[in-house]
């Protein structure tokens, strides 16, 4: 279904489009003169616009250059009388798809001209939301009996629009859950949108979200559409919303409560039909009682909580895992065809992957990196901080003193460098600066 504006002064070719249209299920507004159509462009966005070029208060010329410069991803298509395929022309280096003659031939003709723009719009679509976001494939498990429940949840809950919340530790494989549930949906046919609230500044991440107008802010050279609009009609998914700042907390639940909201620097009023699933590493609770995450927008993102278990949790997952991990290490680096013998399959099972598929992930492509040959054995493999395979942490040390020294020896090999550490630890930007002053790490 798509949003559709028909703009002409004659009530009966206007209301005989709208009805040819709507019968194909789309949402028509009608407008009768181009200064209506314009007051319904400010108040929200359309697919396409079919207009009159010869109108009062307004003509179809000037609502076309205003449409070409304002919203440049709508579609237009111009109708022309009899004796005016000049101007029709004119519109069509202006930027108008096509036009279509009056009095029109036949409804069959006005649906495929009409089917034809919209499929330009979707083509154009696709090139942004490809350029948003990386379709990668991931299995979700392969079979440990922990995941049963996890993965019968989300099969449930795929079927419907609920949103859903995934919680865990870092790298336990939350965008691939929420790629599944996109997969098993109703929306499967629609984009997949994914924005990582940690890995941007906030400014970024509120122009990433909701998109900009030209002149915005300074460097916003043009107008841009946000990655919430990009996923209409798909599912957007939110990770480590825990990391959003108090502000944008509450733009955030305004989209999610009214279902509307506007580009940076703009007023125009923009919805989407997106299904949210969000994630996060973080206690949300516990964020709630110190105040930093707004317990309204918590039971707007949680009404399918589903907690994703670490890797130490889910070992009959481990090695099938890491051989699926070795096909993409060594189409990375060269060398297909990469395998564990039996010291390098025991050395990963008797680890506990703190973390989690993240880190094996960087074991795996460290392992492949020293090795010789294409067969990894615990000599090659350098887990937990950086012992041999074989080796486990310290059973005396705590928690914190091996978070420390991870973020320590992430920080050193990346030269202080706190992006790029945090990337190496699988964790967000903000959750690295956190844990620097709980730590003491300067």
């Amino acid at each position: 279904m798509a949003r559709i504006l028909v703009v002409d002064d004659e009530e009966g070719i206007r209301t005989f489009i709208g009805e040819v249209l709507e019968d194909e299920g789309h949402n028509v507004v009608l407008a009768a003169d181009g200064q209506r159509a314009l007051d319904a462009l400010g108040k929200g966005s359309f697919h396409l616009m079919l207009t009159d070029l010869k109108m009062p208060r307004v003509d179809g010329m000037t609502l076309l250059r205003k449409a070409r410069a304002d919203y440049p991803e709508m579609e237009v298509i111009v109708l022309s009388a009899h004796g005016t395929v000049e101007g029709a022309v004119e519109a069509m280096k202006l930027g108008a798809f096509d036009y279509l003659q009056k009095p029109i031939a036949s409804p069959t003709e006005l649906r495929l001209l009409a089917e034809r723009a919209l499929e330009r719009r979707g083509l154009k679509d696709q090139v942004e939301r490809t350029l948003a976001t990386d379709p990668g494939e991931e299995r979700l498990s392969w079979g440990d009996p922990a995941m049963s429940s996890v993965v019968a949840a989300l099969g449930k809950v795929a079927r419907t629009d609920a949103t859903v919340l995934l919680v865990g530790e870092s790298g336990t494989g939350k965008e691939v859950a929420a790629r599944a549930v996109h997969a098993q949906s109703k929306r499967s046919g629609g984009p997949f949108v994914a924005i990582n609230c940690a890995a941007l500044s906030d400014n970024l991440l509120e122009s990433e979200l909701f998109g900009h107008e030209k002149g915005a802010f300074t460097g916003a050279l043009q107008r841009r559409r946000g990655r919430i609009e990009l996923a209409d009609g798909g599912t957007f998914f939110l990770d480590e919303v825990g990391e959003l700042k108090q502000e944008l907390q509450a733009k955030l639940l305004r989209v999610l409560q009214e279902r509307t909201f506007e580009r940076v620097g703009g007023s125009q009023a923009l919805t989407a039909d997106v299904r949210w699933v969000a994630a996060t590493n973080r206690d949300l609770t516990a964020e709630m009682a110190a105040g930093r995450f707004r317990e309204d927008l918590y039971h707007r993102l949680a009404v399918f909580p589903v907690r994703l278990p670490p890797l130490r949790e889910r070992r009959a997952d481990l090695l099938p895992l890491a051989e699926h991990l070795l096909v993409r290490v060594g189409q990375s680096l060269g060398k297909p065809g990469l395998s564990l013998d039996d010291s390098g399959r025991a050395a990963l099972v008797g680890y506990d992957w703190p973390g989690n598929v993240r880190e094996l992930l960087n074991a795996l492509e460290r392992a492949a990196i020293l090795a010789d040959g294409r067969v990894l054995s615990d000599e090659e493999l350098i887990l937990g901080t950086g012992s041999t395979a074989g080796a486990t942490p310290d059973a005396g040390g705590t928690l914190a003193t091996a978070e420390k020294t991870a973020i320590l020896e992430a920080l050193t090999a990346v030269g202080g460098h706190r992006k790029k550490a945090a990337e190496r630890l699988g964790i967000g930007e903000r959750t690295l600066y956190d844990k620097l002053k709980v730590y003491g790490i300067k």
